[in-house]
């Protein structure tokens, strides 16, 4: 039986999403089974890069226009400096050959990375099904992503 590794995404930070993705790509080159649980700011990475999010109400609706997501548009944890910041480390990140969030996302789902959406929060934050990308997995709740992270070598909050 292979080892598990489970992540809570929390951030929509672009820093962090590449350190999640490179510890579960890395993870699951090893034979770890790995799953993410994407919650809060974290889904962030999962919302599509194109379109609107419908969402009813004027708060949620703010919300969604504020908080739009989508793994090309997450800000840096620091120095965004208005996205000067993050044009800077994606300039950077070309230079050295390293990968986009959206190739390491698309990295960890072929190497076999569980997606995991929080339902509780796309509740909150009115974020339907529709609104995320293929790529997720499941659906789930606390309880669901508790019930893997009790079978985990390593559990890791991001």
């Amino acid at each position: 039986m292979a080892e598990k590794v489970t992540l809570i995404m929390f951030s929509g930070d672009m820093d962090k999403a590449m350190a999640a993705f490179n510890i579960a790509i890395g993870a699951a080159s090893m034979g770890m089974e790995v799953s993410i649980f994407f919650t809060f700011w974290g889904l962030n990475l999962l919302k599509k890069n194109e379109g609107p999010i419908r969402s009813p109400g004027i708060m949620r609706k703010m919300l969604n226009v504020m908080n739009r997501g989508g793994s090309k548009r997450l800000p840096l944890s620091r120095f965004h400096m208005l996205g000067l910041g993050k044009w800077m480390m994606g300039k950077l990140m070309k230079e050295s050959k390293s990968p986009s969030v959206q190739e390491l996302l698309t990295l960890a789902h072929q190497s076999g990375v569980k997606f995991m959406a929080c339902t509780t929060t796309m509740g909150i934050m009115a974020i339907s099904k529709e609104a995320l990308i293929p790529e997720v997995d499941s659906f789930a709740g606390v309880a669901t992503y508790l019930a893997e992270a009790r079978e985990g070598k390593i559990n890791l909050f991001i």
